[in-house]
């Protein structure tokens, strides 16, 4: 279930992978939260086969993973991917980097079900 205010499914699961793909994150970072999701949470065919190719690829660089996922993906069926239209401006804010990582932490929450406890800005 998703909080009231809560971006909608198809934003939330591409900001999860913005996040998943940035270079602010280290490698075992990256593969924790990893473990922590599921991709039966995302619900548009690409959103899942990168979430499952970031998960296959694992504990890399953030360079090294944006070198081999456009051919990983279109591989899987996704001809016409492309990376940096996918992920947006390379660079983001600090504010858009914390937006990134509440949408990662609101995928927890849905994976894992609402223990009573809300996410703590």
């Amino acid at each position: 279930m998703v909080r009231n205010g809560a971006k909608p499914n198809e934003q939330l699961e591409r900001d999860t992978l913005r996040f998943l793909c940035s270079i602010l994150i280290q490698p075992n970072t990256r593969v924790e939260l990893l473990g922590l999701l599921d991709d039966s949470l995302f619900t548009e065919a690409i959103h899942r086969v990168v979430f499952e190719e970031i998960r296959a690829i694992g504990a890399v660089p953030s360079r090294v993973l944006r070198q081999m996922l456009p051919a990983r993906v279109t591989g899987r069926g996704f001809p016409n991917f492309d990376l940096k239209e996918f992920l947006g401006p390379s660079g983001a804010s600090e504010s858009e980097v914390e937006e990134l990582y509440i949408s990662v932490l609101e995928m927890i929450e849905l994976r894992h079900g609402d223990d009573g406890q809300a996410l703590k800005n």
